[in-house]
């Protein structure tokens, strides 16, 4: 016998429960094989693996429907159970038009800043979104809601979520496991957010069932991605044949956001990255969204903003100084050329050369 605890958050356990707590008691009748407990604001389900996935399925449309709603009622129970389960899946409900989609334990997902907002309409809009950013701005967990969503409406057919995978700093060689353990921990944010959203079980369903796909990049060559939503994410860690080759893997059907931050491109020095080079080439093409966001965009720790902020100030600051030592080694050159050209310095000794300047990452983007 399988064992799984439901929290339920942010409602009134006493409208979710009915008085009694009556709606949970005619759910377990309706399983007779298996235990519902209800204790505080948290419900044991107890029995078969299969059973408990079916409980938790009901459960999660119940919670989507309070939220809606506000109450849970025997006659909204009884609707829920004699629904087929592509019914009870096919029932997404949006308590107000600014939801975005409610969580695995019911919590509510939704913008929270403007420009997040904007992100959620520029997606719905477009088929193609660049969506770029600092950390902590919320980029990669909107885009993730707005994908299961999709997928929760059936607007698709299958999610596809994939990252480029980057030694930022460390060799990939050296860490311990197979390819699969080694990249694992670079797609760990795009797990965090899915399980936020979808229970445990249908989770693990849609990825055996090759619903939810989750790759590092280099897995998408040759792949037509079509009836999907599919999500890069870090696209500033492409280099440009490889955001080329993502971008024209584009199905008729599919909806596509490419994500990425200016600050973090953890590409080799000199390396150009993919995803500058294409705001720049696709600056012209029509009927592609652009969101940017901002250090006001960020919802992390109050310190993450600070932290941005002083980041772009000492880059900004950075910038102007190497521009001024840049213009004064040129100015230097052209005055000893003057000096030798006027006889005054001897033309036997050789020119001086400025040092070839190593760019900083963020600036490969300019």
């Amino acid at each position: 016998m399988v064992e799984k605890i439901i929290t339920l958050e942010n409602m009134s356990l006493v409208d979710f429960l009915g008085p009694d707590n009556q709606n949970i008691r005619q759910l377990a009748a309706a399983f007779p094989g298996s235990k519902i407990i209800s204790r505080g604001n948290e419900i044991k389900i107890q029995g078969q693996t299969e059973v408990i996935a079916r409980i938790n399925d009901l459960l999660s449309s119940l919670i989507e429907h309070y939220h809606q709603y506000g109450q849970i009622t025997d006659k909204t129970v009884n609707q829920y159970l004699s629904a087929t389960s592509e019914e009870a899946e096919g029932r997404v409900l949006a308590a107000s038009p600014d939801v975005i989609l409610f969580g695995a334990k019911g919590g509510v997902i939704k913008a929270k800043t403007p420009n997040q907002q904007r992100l959620v309409d520029t997606v719905m809009a477009h088929d193609l979104t660049f969506t770029l950013g600092p950390a902590g701005t919320g980029k990669t967990y909107i885009s993730v809601a707005l994908a299961v969503r999709a997928l929760k409406n059936k607007e698709v057919k299958k999610i596809i979520i994939s990252r480029p995978v980057v030694e930022a700093g460390e060799s990939l060689g050296f860490l311990p496991g197979d390819m699969k353990e080694k990249v694992d921990p670079y797609l760990r944010p795009i797990y965090d957010a899915l399980e936020d959203m979808i229970p445990a079980e249908k989770l693990k369903f849609y990825q055996e069932n090759k619903i939810i796909e989750i790759a590092p990049l280099a897995y998408m060559r040759g792949r037509t991605l079509n009836n999907a939503f599919v999500l890069l994410d870090e696209a500033q860690n492409t280099t440009p044949s490889q955001l080329k080759m993502f971008l024209t893997r584009m199905g008729p059907t599919a909806k596509v956001m490419v994500n990425g931050d200016r600050s973090q491109i953890d590409l080799p020095t000199r390396q150009k990255s993919g995803l500058m080079q294409a705001l720049d080439i696709l600056k012209n093409v029509q009927g592609i969204g652009y969101v940017e966001m901002t250090s006001e965009d960020v919802v992390r720790h109050r310190l993450v903003k600070q932290i941005v902020e002083a980041y772009d100030k000492y880059d900004t600051e950075e910038m102007t100084r190497q521009a001024q030592q840049n213009g004064a080694a040129r100015r230097d050159e052209r005055h000893e050329r003057r000096l030798r050209e006027q006889g005054l310095l001897d033309s036997s000794l050789p020119v001086a050369e400025a040092e070839p300047e190593l760019p900083v990452n963020h600036e490969q983007a300019l």
